[in-house]
């Protein structure tokens, strides 16, 4: 059965590759050769992850017993590359 950690686990890695994807792949293929599709196909899925793990780190935040200090590490590690990846290993361990 899925719970909401598991949930985010998953949502903070799509998310982190898709933020990734798009601003070392995407972007750069945008502007060196004017080709702006690959912006505009991961744009909006990358968009919906970000919401979606916004919303969910809301949800875990008292099951996780995360401080606000913990919190705002959370949500800007979401605007940082690679952040996600850090969410992940260091701060999605289950409390004891």
């Amino acid at each position: 059965m899925f719970s909401f950690l598991n949930i985010f686990r998953i949502v903070a890695f799509l998310e982190g590759v898709s933020y990734l994807l798009l601003l070392f792949i995407a972007t750069p293929i945008k502007y060196i050769s004017g080709n702006p599709e690959y912006v505009k196909m991961l744009g909006m899925p990358h968009g919906m992850l970000f919401i979606l793990y916004i919303i969910l780190a809301f949800l875990i935040k008292s099951e996780m017993k995360w401080t606000n200090k913990t919190f705002m590490v959370v949500l800007v590690a979401s605007i940082i590359p690679f952040g996600t990846f850090y969410v992940e290993s260091k701060l999605l361990k289950p409390s004891v």
